[in-house]
C-alpha cells in the first residue's frame, strides 16, 4: 500500500507541473523567453536585430538528459514566429518542434509554452526563430544538455564552459533581406562576422574605431570546453584560436574520437565541442578567429570575425596578423578530409551507460534509399525558387499532422518523389512518405554552386559517406560501416555528394530542410512522415492542450494573448502546481 501511494504521489508531482506533458518524475527547467526588437549596431551600423529577453544573443538554456524542458515564449514581435530546437528530438512529438510544417506561429502580443523532454540526450545545440530568415536578425541561443551524474564524460571535467556563437551577419534586417530574395536577387556577401554578437576586434584599419567586441577571460594552465554554433544565414566559417590547439570531443550530441586542430570548419547549422587548454606564456592577449570559408579572401576580408582570448596574467594586448586559414579553396580533394577525420568515439557512453558504439548500424539492412538533389534556384511562375527533387516546398495553411488530426483534406500531398524526377520544376507542398522503423539511407546530391548544410529534425543520423561526383550504388563500398559520427546537421559541398543513414523509430512529422536561409527561404525543404500504422496512442503524443490553430482550423483558435492579465493567471496556475507538488512531496517524504 505503501509503494502505491508513493508511486501516486510522485504521479501528482508531476501532474502538478507539467499539465499537457506527463514524463514519470523526471526534473523539470522553466523559462520565459520575451521576443523583442531591440536596437543594436554590431557592425558600427544601428540595425533592428531580435533580442530574446532584452538579450543578443539569448539566454542558454541548461538542461540535463531526460529533464522535462518548459519554455513560455512570448511573442512582442510585429510578425508571427516559431521558435526551434535544432537536435533535441522530440521523442514522438513532433507537435513542439517549432516548424511550419507542424505547427501555427505565435501571432503577436501572444504567447506559446513549449513543453518537451529532452530524452536520452546530451550535448552542445542551439535554438532560434524559424520562419521567415528572422534568424538573420537574432532571437537564437545555446542550448547545453548535461550528462547524468551517474554517467561520466570521458574526459576530464573542464575549468568551465564558454558559449560562442558565431555566424555571418548582414546590417540589413530579415525583413530587407527577405525583399532582396522575393525581388529575384542573390543576397550577396556579408557584411561580417559576429561572434557572441559582437564585431570584430580592430586587428587592422579595416575595421571601424568604436566597434564593441567579445572578451573571453581565462585563466592559465585551466582547460575550457568552448562550445561554438553556426547561427549564421549562409556562410561556412573556418574557427581557429591563435596559439591554441582545438582538441574535437563532441558534435551535436555524440562524443567524438579526440584529435587536435589548429583550426576547424563550422558549417550553418552546425554545432561542435572543443577542449583549449590555456597553455601559452601570455605575453600578449590571443585572437579568436571566425573566418569565411572556401572564398576568395582577398575579397572577403570583411567577412572575418575576431574576438580576444585574454588571460588573467597577460602582459599585453593582442597585435600582429591574424592566424592564418587554410589555403586549400582551391584544392577540393583536400576540402572534406576534415570532415572525414570526425568519428564517433565508439566505447564512451552518451546519454545512456551502454558504449555509443553498441548500436551496429553497419550491420542493418537499408530498406529504403531516397535521392535528394539541390539544384541552382531556378524561376517557377515568374518567382526564384529553390527545390529539391524539382519541388518548391509551400508551407501548408494548416500544419501536417494537425491536418490529420482534424481530418482537414488537401492540406498536403504525400507524394514526394524518393528520386529526382525529370519534369519542369513545381511549388507544391509534398510531403515523403516514410515507413516507421524503417532503416534508409539518404544521399544528398549538391548540384547548387554553393556549400550547404542540411538538417533532419527528430532525428541523428550517420555520416558514412561523401565524395564528389554523382553518387552510384558503387559508392556504398566505400561507406564507414563502424564508427561514422551521428549527428543532425551535414554538409554538402557544391557539386559532391554526402550519404547518411538513419533510424526512423520516432514517429511525428519531421522537417527535412537546407540551414542556409536564403535556401530554405525559398523552398529547399521537404517534411518526412513516420507513422506507426497500429498506433494505439502510445508511440505519439496527441496535439497539446495549448496547440494553436491556424489555416481551416482557424475558427477552433483560444485567446492567449500575452497581457498582463494572462501572465497572472499563468503565474498564478504555476503557484498552484507548485504547491499542490510541494503538498506531494511533504506527504511522500512522510511515506519514505
Amino acid at each position: 500500500m505503501a509503494l502505491l501511494l508513493r508511486s501516486s504521489l510522485l504521479a501528482l508531482i508531476c501532474i502538478a507541473l507539467l499539465s499537457t506533458r506527463c514524463f514519470a518524475a523526471d526534473p523539470t527547467v522553466s523559462y520565459d523567453y520575451k521576443l523583442t526588437y531591440i536596437t543594436a549596431s554590431p557592425l558600427g551600423v544601428p540595425q533592428q536585430v531580435i533580442a530574446v529577453n532584452g538579450q543578443f544573443p539569448g539566454p542558454l538554456l541548461n538542461a540535463t538528459t531526460n529533464y522535462n524542458v518548459v519554455v513560455n515564449v512570448i511573442n512582442e514581435l510585429d510578425e508571427g514566429l516559431l521558435i526551434t530546437w535544432p537536435g533535441i528530438q522530440m521523442r514522438r512529438d513532433s507537435w513542439e518542434d517549432g516548424v511550419r510544417g507542424t505547427t501555427c506561429p505565435i501571432r503577436p502580443k501572444r504567447n506559446f509554452t513549449y513543453n518537451f523532454q529532452v530524452k536520452d540526450q546530451i550535448g552542445s545545440f542551439f535554438y532560434y526563430p524559424s520562419l521567415n530568415l528572422q534568424r538573420a536578425s537574432g532571437g537564437f541561443g545555446p542550448v547545453v544538455i548535461n550528462n547524468r551524474e551517474v554517467i561520466p564524460i570521458p574526459f576530464a571535467q573542464p575549468d568551465g564552459d564558454i558559449n560562442l556563437l558565431i555566424g555571418d551577419w548582414y546590417t540589413q534586417n530579415h525583413t530587407a533581406l527577405r525583399t532582396t530574395l522575393d525581388s529575384g536577387n542573390e543576397l550577396g556577401m556579408p557584411d561580417g562576422v559576429l561572434i557572441n554578437g559582437k564585431g570584430p576586434f580592430k586587428y587592422n584599419s579595416s575595421v571601424p574605431d568604436g566597434i564593441k567586441y567579445e572578451t573571453l577571460n581565462v585563466d592559465p594552465g585551466k582547460t575550457y570546453r568552448f562550445r561554438v554554433h553556426n547561427v549564421g544565414t549562409s556562410t561556412s566559417l573556418n574557427f581557429r584560436i591563435q596559439g591554441h590547439n582545438l582538441l574535437l570531443v563532441e558534435t551535436e550530441g555524440r562524443y567524438t574520437s579526440q584529435q587536435n586542430y589548429t583550426s576547424f570548419d563550422i558549417h550553418v547549422g552546425q554545432s561542435y565541442s572543443f577542449l583549449v587548454t590555456m597553455d601559452q606564456n601570455a605575453t600578449t592577449d590571443y585572437y579568436v578567429v571566425a573566418s569565411a570559408r572556401y572564398v576568395n579572401e582577398t575579397v572577403w576580408q570583411r567577412v572575418t570575425g575576431v574576438a580576444i582570448l585574454h588571460y588573467s596574467n597577460s602582459q599585453g594586448p593582442a597585435a600582429g596578423p591574424l592566424p592564418e586559414a587554410p589555403n586549400d579553396i582551391y584544392n577540393q580533394w583536400s576540402a572534406m578530409n576534415q570532415a572525414k577525420t570526425i568519428r564517433q568515439n565508439t566505447s564512451a557512453s552518451g546519454a545512456r551507460p551502454n558504449p555509443q558504439g553498441s548500436f551496429h548500424y553497419g550491420q542493418i539492412n537499408i530498406t529504403d534509399t531516397y535521392i535528394l538533389r539541390s539544384l541552382p534556384p531556378v524561376s517557377i511562375n515568374g518567382k526564384m525558387r529553390a527545390t529539391l527533387n524539382g519541388i518548391s516546398f509551400r508551407n501548408p495553411d494548416t500544419p501536417i499532422r494537425l491536418a490529420d488530426v482534424h481530418k482537414v483534406k488537401g492540406a498536403y500531398k504525400l507524394d514526394f518523389p524518393t528520386q529526382p524526377m525529370n519534369r519542369p520544376p513545381v511549388v507544391d507542398t509534398s510531403v515523403l512518405n516514410a515507413t516507421y522503423k524503417g532503416f534508409v539511407e539518404i544521399i544528398l546530391q549538391n548540384n547548387d554552386t554553393r556549400l550547404q548544410s542540411f538538417h533532419m529534425d527528430g532525428y541523428s543520423f550517420f555520416v558514412v559517406g561523401m565524395d564528389w561526383g554523382i553518387w552510384s550504388e558503387s559508392n556504398r563500398n566505400g561507406y564507414n560501416n563502424w564508427d561514422a559520427i551521428s549527428r543532425s546537421t551535414v554538409e554538402v559541398h557544391p557539386g559532391a555528394w554526402t550519404a547518411v543513414l538513419a533510424s526512423l523509430d520516432n514517429v511525428g512529422v519531421w522537417n527535412l530542410r537546407v540551414e542556409n536561409l536564403d535556401r530554405w527561404y525559398l523552398g529547399q525543404e521537404t517534411y518526412m512522415k513516420i507513422v506507426n500504422p497500429e498506433e494505439n496512442g502510445e508511440t505519439e503524443f496527441a496535439p497539446p492542450d495549448n496547440v494553436v490553430y491556424c489555416g481551416q482550423l482557424q475558427n477552433l483558435e483560444k485567446d492567449n494573448k500575452s497581457n498582463a492579465g494572462s501572465t497572472m493567471a499563468r503565474r498564478t496556475n504555476v503557484f498552484i502546481s507548485l504547491a499542490m507538488a510541494l503538498s506531494a512531496v511533504f506527504f511522500y517524504n512522510i511515506l519514505v
